[in-house]
């Protein structure tokens, strides 16, 4: 796919071949493995049927799912109430399991502030912002309360689904569109800032999808954040296809490189991260790069990213229970996330805050959090 997508209907878009392809609630569909799935969702939409064209949508998954399909009726419910459900409703009514974990408690996971830290430390004022494989929208919101426009692709349409109607609501308008990475590309213009967290060990082929970022960067300001590249060399708890260190030296001759733990610590720290040489991360457990013709030297991570905006509504990390002290959602996620976690086991920070002075520390800590309304 090339050329530029353009708006055919208000559920649809069409292709620069003159396609059509189904695009509820702003997002296009356009994944290349999917024609028969495109085409019924699209012929609901089109004779109005827009929950039965989001249920065939949403339970789509991508190919290192492992988990059961999702449950036909879940999804109609989930769909009826998508204004007044929690996130955490529905993440369970997806069937997320694991990976809804992983989402809902994103905001405190160390892998998280590694990419905020990355994305501070390079920081090159910019004013447009792209990230492959977005997830449900954690670093989109975050950038787009900055004031950048925003762009987020996903192979899977549910997450893109939730980032629309729970992360990004506060976040302002962003561009969201599924689609294969290693699939063509629509025209999507120029982008200053380039990421991908915490799944570039998923993608392959690695150095085509690499062409494809660089070639969307732009060449005199652009730079190109890499986050929590899981290392094959270190038995990593989650699936993928993680490469080492020396091979993406080979994808990146001239990055800057980073534990990923170093990020963490330095945003915590409130300091500059200490790139490292590619052959010394041989057996760290991640690790991430920069790059870009305007990829300034590391600074202190002091708070553009690392903190909520001032006067942010904060609630108190939901992984803490009642009685102040952490209760993992479970066995995986404590041995995943647990040995880096930058807050305490126990803690006493009230269950509601504003962000100031007193509580900017606990926040840095992610003691307390800036969740979405919804959460």
């Amino acid at each position: 796919m090339t050329g530029e997508l353009h708006q055919d209907t208000a559920h649809s878009v069409r292709d620069a071949a003159g396609r059509r392809w189904p695009a509820p609630d702003g997002i296009p569909f356009l994944r290349a493995g999917r024609a028969d799935l495109a085409a019924e969702a699209l012929a609901r939409l089109d004779a109005g049927d827009r929950q039965g064209a989001l249920v065939l949508l949403l339970a789509d998954q991508d190919d290192w799912w492992r988990g059961p399909a999702a449950d036909p009726a879940a999804l109609h419910e989930l769909v009826r109430g998508q204004d007044r459900l929690p996130l955490r409703e529905a993440v369970t009514l997806l069937g997320w399991g694991p990976v809804g974990d992983y989402f809902l408690h994103r905001w405190s996971d160390p892998t998280f502030l590694a990419g905020l830290a990355l994305t501070e430390a390079h920081w090159a004022a910019p004013r447009t912002a792209f990230e492959l494989a977005c997830g449900i929208g954690h670093h989109l919101r975050e950038l787009a309360r900055l004031g950048l426009a925003v762009t987020g692709v996903d192979v899977v349409f549910a997450k893109l689904w939730v980032a629309r109607h729970w992360v990004l609501r506060d976040g302002g308008a962003a561009r969201l569109l599924c689609l294969d990475a290693a699939q063509d590309w629509p025209a999507l213009g120029r982008f200053d800032l380039m990421a991908c967290h915490d799944a570039f060990y998923f993608l392959e082929p690695k150095p085509a999808i690499l062409a494809r970022l660089r070639g969307l960067l732009d060449p005199a300001r652009g730079v190109l954040a890499v986050s929590h590249v899981h290392n094959s060399a270190w038995p990593n708890l989650s699936s993928g296809s993680a490469v080492t260190a020396a091979a993406m030296a080979g994808l990146f001759p001239t990055a800057a490189f980073y534990d990923d733990a170093e990020l963490t610590r330095a945003l915590v720290e409130r300091r500059a991260p200490c790139p490292a040489a590619p052959e010394v991360l041989a057996a760290v457990e991640a690790f991430a790069v920069a790059e870009g013709p305007g990829l300034p030297p590391p600074r202190a991570v002091e708070g553009l990213l690392a903190l909520p905006r001032p006067g942010a509504a904060l609630r108190r990390n939901p992984l803490y229970g009642r009685d102040g002290r952490l209760a993992w959602p479970s066995e995986r996620y404590a041995r995943e996330y647990g040995p880096r976690a930058t807050y305490p086991p126990v803690t006493a920070v009230p269950e509601h805050a504003v962000l100031g002075a007193a509580s900017a520390e606990q926040a840095r800590r992610r003691e307390l959090l800036d969740l979405p309304e919804r959460w």
